[in-house]
């Protein structure tokens, strides 16, 4: 089976209690580990579409990505915009986990199954955007580039069946419309986008369905009750 969550905003020290963010948020990680030992298995592939840990740190994460470690399950990790701990590829792979996948400017065949992805961005037309925004923008669109390239040759020598395309912010414009990274999904014929960020009023900017040949599905966790979303 494969599933998907986003923003579980885990924090091992209980310093960063999330229900000053509403009462739906309270005891949220007992909410998902609930969920996750309910319904996943050993063999299941599993997307965190980022916002996984409030550390600031690497090594301050290491409790939360240790808790992740532990639940059943081949993870595949990207990037969220509160992420801080996260580093470079040599010292995330360097952490020594079995079960958690980095992904950052690479790409996964696991079981057939292709993934590609990156973080995004706020979308240009976002209040506030302005040239440093930009640059990280098009850094972000090249990274999904990069990301599906790297796909690209894995598929030279083994067998995809099908691609998943993980990205934490929302590819769609505050206007409900399809941004650069949703163009480069479509043109690229992926079929399948999972997302997440999208907390609380967020939920109205929340678009799913098929846009330009793609499947969209939000899967931050409080939009989807703090239980993974079964794929396939």
């Amino acid at each position: 089976m494969i599933w998907a969550i986003g923003d579980l905003h885990l924090d091992h020290t209980g310093k960063k209690p999330m229900d000053i963010f509403g009462p739906q948020w309270i005891q949220h990680e007992e909410k998902i580990f609930n969920a996750w030992e309910e319904k996943i298995g050993p063999q299941d592939l599993v997307f965190l579409v980022g916002d996984h840990s409030w550390a600031m740190q690497l090594e301050e994460a290491r409790g939360d990505l240790d808790r992740l470690e532990k639940l059943a399950g081949k993870k595949i990790l990207i990037k969220g915009n509160h992420d801080y701990w996260w580093s470079s590829m040599n010292k995330l792979e360097g952490l020594g986990y079995k079960s958690l996948h980095f992904l950052h400017n690479n790409a996964y065949v696991i079981d057939g199954i292709g993934v590609v992805g990156t973080r995004g961005w706020s979308d240009i037309d976002s209040k506030g955007f302005d040239d440093h925004d930009e640059k990280i923008y098009k850094r972000e669109c090249n990274r999904l580039e990069l990301s599906i390239g790297a796909l690209k040759e894995l598929g030279k020598t083994q067998e995809i069946k099908e691609v998943y395309a993980l990205i934490h912010y929302p590819p769609f414009s505050y206007r409900g419309q399809p941004n650069d990274f949703a163009h480069i999904l479509s043109r690229e014929g992926i079929k399948t986008c999972l997302y997440g960020h999208l907390h609380s009023e967020g939920h109205a900017f929340v678009r799913e369905g098929d846009y330009e040949g793609v499947n969209y599905i939000c899967v931050a966790s409080d939009y989807v009750n703090f239980k993974p979303v079964r794929l396939k």
